[in-house]
Parts: structure tokens; C-alpha cells; sequence
């Protein structure tokens, strides 16, 4: 046990990292001396090894245990160095709600309209201020864009080689395709920290709104495949800080309950352009010659209203914090809740988790906090499990569908009208299936989706690879490959297709989001580039069906990846999240195959209602706390 802290005149606020908290003998300890893997810590350098080396995997609120006297003074101090001494009586209340989330109707403290605010919220948690919803929908809007071009070169690869007379370098019709990708791995990422660091949120998306609106316009004029490469190049380089910082800013405003549903909104709309992206395609395919200049320019499309829409959503409240413009943060946290003690309590609990991992991550600069994502126990911990699902959304192969579809109806033996109509129901049923997601990625959880669907993606690519063996003039032929792709992309539309950039938004730490998914970001279109260069070439020397057994067998290798890599991360706030990415990779991977899997199978394959369960967390005062997706890490 810990030695006492030494008296201290209580006319003086103590500072936050000098907290007392009630001990088990009933003495104040230091609230920086009680660690997440022990009942308390004796240093503060153990506090912060505890919250990067969780081997208990205990998920602890970081107000658990606090007095209420020093919950108030914790309160009254915020309000006096942030100015919001007009909102003491609230704040002071906020504390207590951000102590024990599940007992405000305990508090008795709390008037009876903060209760009912609080009551609705669990009751009805999809009633949210318009201006959370507006903000979803404008940031979502720039998902559309890449979905559309990705449509766009889809159609427009039954043409432009033919134009530009490179039909026949399949590795130059690759790098042309993936040039967006190309630049978003190679560059275009890596820059989000900085811009966002400077211009915030909303000024990102902005100024990466215009890159998707000339440089699409630009390849209807251009003259060779030069300028269009240049214009794809210009393309990525707007892309690549878009769908990192859309993500982050939805994650960042949305509610834990419903924050997956939310931030898979960027996902949702992909499909949306996919599907308008095919919509287009055909609807131009008979222009002519021109027609691949129309498919590719359309996609500027959803650009123009987000351009116009995003500067009257707010700035992302937590962006603020962290730059210290506290007053501005509340403003926008009442337009994004319902009531004031909902923002108060949301707040208040940011920044009792920021000052902690300001001391637990000190990176100061860009260098500095990427050396961090690699040194920090928690951090790389992040790292593996959102990198490991990034990789894993091109080892599973649907953007050689995005891309290629119609080349491979065309390889099939179907025409230019049969490859579009084809394409346009693989977008449909992307389209239709992502909506399930909605419900499912709060309710069933991000990596439980991945673990059912990874197999069944696999059997449909098997099953499309083996129909390439039946005979040519057999008409039942394409209509099953078609089928087996639809159900390829059925599965891959709740699964696969929004969790990974969902799961990576919410994976790091405020004071390294940015940087942190910039940096999966860059793995995932950096991997994509590679999967849209060498396609072609794959598909000449492999034939369509090794291609699609090749990417069946890759599916399996995302299952065993996911599986001891990817730790759940449903219904956590953001701030106890930092205790999940804490547990030891090894921790972690053992429990799964030495707990869970007997467990699983006892229970799901020999139908064993004995089974006993053991579950991973311990939780201690958070939200989640008796949450039935406990059963499932």
C-alpha cells in the first residue's frame, strides 16, 4: 500500500495529477499512484507504465475511486483555468456523471431535467441534435468521391488504354489506375497530422475538397496518359488527408453508443458512389469515343456540396480541446448534445483523459510522435490492430472488384453493355448490404463482424474461380460468377467494408490520432496501389481463376490476422480504449486461443450450455460495464 500524500491546505486546489483518491483502508493516496493493472501503483512513473502495460487487462474510468470532495475540486480547478466559472454547479455535476456513467439515477445531486437527458439517452440513442447529424452527412459526402472514381476508372478501363495505345502494357494500365493510391501511400497521408495540426478538422477537409474537384474535371481534357496520371496523382494527394480526417472528426463528435454506426457513415457513402459511379457509367457509356472522359470527370460530383456545407457544421470539439480553445469546445459540444449536462459530462471527461495522455504520450513534435507510434507499449499496440484490418481490406480483394470488374465480366466472355450491368449490381448489392452495418457494428461488434465474414468471402471466391472451368458456350456460366461475386460482396458490405477505417478513427489516443491514422491510412491505399498495379498483369499470367483463388487463400491469411490481432473496441469511449490497446499483444493472442476458442466451440459447435465463459476485460465504473458484447473480444 501506498504511503499517504502529505497534508496539504485545502484552500489550495490540488493539481490534477496530484488528485487524492480513497484507498481500501480508507487513507487518501495519489490519484497518479493508482495504476490500471494493480489496486495501486508506488511512482508515477508506474502509473504511466500501467496505462501502456495493462497485463490485467482491467478497463478503468479515470475518475474510479476519486472522493467526491476531490471530484469537486477536480471541477471547480477546470472551471477556473478554462473560464467557465459561470458553469461551476454544472461541471461539478458533470464530474459525478463522468464517475459513475450507469448510476446517474443515484446522484442526488443531479436535477430532474439532467436526469431525464441522461435516461433518454440510453432509451432513445438515436436522438441526437440535427447539428450532429448534419455534420455526418457533409463530412460523409467526401467518402462518395473516392467510391465514384474508383467506379469511374472501372468503366473507363474499356476505353482509355485503347485511346492512349497501352492496351497492351498492362503494368502501365495498372499505375494509371492506382495512381490515386500510389500517392495517398506514398505522400498524401503522412500529411494529415501537419494540415490538421494547423487548419483543424473542418479546414482539412476543405482545402482536400478542392483537390477532388479540378483535378477529377481535369482528366476529361487530358491528351495522353501522362496528364491523366498527373491528374489521378493530383487526385490522391486530396484523397488521402480526406479519408483520414473525415473518419477521425465523426469519431471524435460522435456518442459511444452509436459511434460506429456513425463513423461507418464514410463507409456507406463509398457505396453510394460506387453504386452512382456505375449509374454513370452506364448512362454514358454510348456517347462514343469520349465516353471514359465523362465517367472518370463525373466523380467531382459529391465534391461541390461538401465544399459549400462544411464550414456551417462544427469543429470537432475534441480538436479544440487539445489546442486549448476550451470555450469554443463547449459551444460546439451543446450543438452536438442534446442538453448542457451531456456536453459538461462529455468535456469534462475528454480532458481528465487528455491531461493523462499528455503525460503518458509527451510527443511535441511530428517526428516525435511518430517514433511514439512505434515505441509506446499502447500505441503499438494500436498500430498492429489497425494496420492488421487496414491490409487486411485489400488482402480480401474487393477493390480488384471496385476496379476491374467489368475487365473481368469481359474476360468472362460478356460485352461492354453485359460488363456495365454486371459492375452496376455489384454496386447495388454493396450498396444494400453496407445499410445491416448500421445495427450491427455497435450491437455485434467491429471484430466479430470481420471473424464471421472473412470465411464466407473466401468460399464465394473459391466458388467464382471454379466456374471459370465450365465449358465456354455453357450460358449458366457468368450468371453464377456474377452471383458468386454479389455474395462476395454481400458479406464484404457489414463486414469488412466499414470497420477498418472506423476502428483505426477510434484506436489512438487524442494527442496521436492524427498522425496514428494517417499512418494506417497509408498502409491501406499503399497496399491498394500495389493490389490496382499488378492486377493486370495477375489476371494475364494467373488467369481469372487463379486470380480469385489467390485472393480466397489471402482471406483465410486476414481470418488468422484478425483473430489474434484485433481486439474489440465496440461501446468504449474513446478515453477507455487507451486500457484495451494497454493489453499485451501475447495477453491478448493467448487468451483468444486458450480461452475464447474452447469456450466458443464448447458452447457454438457441440452445444454445450455448461460452457463456462471467462471473459478478457475486467471493467471498473465505465459505461459498457455488464455489456453483452463482453462475450465477445
Amino acid at each position: 500500500m501506498a504511503s499517504a500524500v502529505p497534508s496539504v491546505s485545502s484552500s489550495e486546489p490540488l493539481p490534477h495529477s496530484q488528485m487524492n483518491r480513497q484507498g481500501s483502508d480508507g487513507k487518501a493516496e495519489k490519484f497518479h499512484e493508482v495504476g490500471h493493472i494493480e489496486d495501486i501503483e508506488s511512482s508515477r512513473a508506474d502509473h504511466i507504465i500501467a496505462r501502456n502495460r495493462n497485463v490485467s487487462a482491467k478497463i478503468q474510468n479515470p475518475l474510479h475511486g476519486l472522493s467526491k470532495e476531490t471530484l469537486t475540486d477536480m471541477a471547480d480547478r477546470f472551471c477556473q483555468e478554462h473560464g467557465f466559472e459561470e458553469k461551476q454547479d454544472l461541471f461539478r455535476r458533470a464530474a459525478l456523471v463522468s464517475q459513475r456513467p450507469n448510476d446517474h439515477e443515484e446522484i442526488v445531486e443531479l436535477t430532474e431535467e439532467d436526469r431525464f437527458w441522461l435516461r433518454r439517452e440510453k432509451t432513445n440513442k438515436w436522438d441526437q441534435t440535427r447539428a450532429l447529424y448534419f455534420l455526418i452527412i457533409v463530412c460523409s459526402l467526401g467518402s462518395a468521391i473516392q467510391g465514384w472514381d474508383n467506379t469511374g476508372a472501372n468503366g473507363a478501363n474499356l476505353s482509355f488504354p485503347q485511346e492512349f495505345g497501352i492496351e497492351h502494357n498492362t503494368w502501365l494500365v495498372g499505375m494509371v489506375n492506382a495512381a490515386p493510391s500510389i500517392t495517398v501511400g506514398a505522400v498524401s497521408a503522412m500529411l494529415t497530422d501537419p494540415i490538421n495540426h494547423f487548419i483543424g478538422r473542418r479546414g482539412t477537409i476543405f482545402v482536400t475538397g478542392l483537390f477532388c474537384v479540378f483535378p477529377v474535371l481535369g482528366q476529361a481534357f487530358t491528351q495522353n496518359w501522362q496528364e491523366l496520371f498527373v491528374c489521378r496523382v493530383l487526385l490522391g494527394l486530396g484523397m488521402g488527408m480526406k479519408i483520414t480526417t473525415i473518419p477521425i472528426m465523426t469519431a471524435e463528435t460522435a456518442p459511444a453508443a452509436i459511434r460506429g454506426a456513425l463513423v461507418m457513415s464514410f463507409q456507406l457513402l463509398v457505396a453510394f458512389g460506387i453504386f452512382f459511379g456505375f449509374c454513370s457509367n452506364l448512362m454514358f457509356y454510348q456517347v462514343g469515343d469520349n465516353a471514359w472522359r465523362i465517367q472518370l470527370a463525373a466523380a467531382f460530383v459529391p465534391a461541390v456540396p461538401l465544399l459549400l456545407l462544411i464550414w456551417f457544421a462544427p469543429e470537432s470539439p475534441r480538436w479544440l480541446m487539445k489546442k486549448g480553445r476550451y470555450a469554443k469546445a463547449f459551444r460546439a459540444f451543446c450543438r452536438l448534445r442534446k442538453s448542457e449536462i451531456q456536453a459538461a459530462r462529455d468535456m469534462f471527461y475528454a480532458h481528465c483523459q487528455l491531461e493523462e495522455e499528455r503525460e503518458a504520450f509527451k510527443g511535441t513534435t511530428y517526428f516525435s510522435r511518430f517514433s511514439d507510434l512505434f515505441v509506446k507499449p499502447r500505441l503499438r499496440r494500436a498500430n498492429i490492430a489497425s494496420w492488421t484490418i487496414m491490409i487486411s481490406q485489400q488482402l480480401c480483394g474487393i477493390n480488384i472488384m471496385s476496379f476491374y470488374s467489368s475487365t473481368i465480366f469481359a474476360e468472362a466472355g460478356y460485352n461492354t453493355k453485359q460488363c456495365l450491368l454486371a459492375s452496376f449490381g455489384f454496386g447495388l448489392v454493396n450498396t444494400i448490404f453496407a445499410f445491416p452495418a448500421i445495427w450491427t457494428i455497435d450491437t455485434f461488434g467491429r471484430r466479430n463482424l470481420l471473424i464471421c465474414t472473412f470465411p464466407c468471402m473466401a468460399v464465394c471466391l473459391f466458388w467464382a474461380g471454379s466456374m471459370f472451368f465450365l465449358d465456354e458456350g455453357n450460358s449458366a456460366r457468368v450468371p453464377i460468377i456474377a452471383l458468386a461475386v454479389y455474395l462476395f460482396t454481400a458479406f464484404y458490405s457489414p463486414g469488412m467494408g466499414p470497420v477498418p477505417f472506423v476502428y483505426a478513427a477510434e484506436s489512438y489516443p487524442l494527442t496521436h490520432r492524427e498522425i496514428g491514422m494517417s499512418w494506417a491510412v497509408q498502409q491501406n491505399n499503399m497496399w491498394a496501389a500495389v493490389l490496382g498495379l499488378t492486377f493486370p498483369s495477375m489476371l494475364a499470367a494467373m488467369k481469372p481463376w487463379g486470380a480469385f483463388y489467390f485472393y480466397a487463400s489471402t482471406n483465410l491469411l486476414a481470418w488468422c490476422l484478425c483473430f489474434f490481432l484485433v481486439p474489440e473496441t465496440a461501446r468504449r469511449t474513446l478515453e477507455e480504449l487507451d486500457y484495451v490497446f494497454a493489453v499485451p499483444v501475447p495477453v491478448f493472442a493467448k487468451y483468444q486461443a486458450t480461452k475464447w476458442l474452447p469456450w466458443f466451440v464448447k458452447r457454438y459447435v457441440f452445444w454445450q450450455k455448461s460452457a463456462k465463459f471467462e471473459p478478457l476485460y475486467k471493467l471498473e465504473g465505465v459505461a459498457g460495464e455488464g455489456t453483452e458484447i463482453e462475450r465477445f473480444h
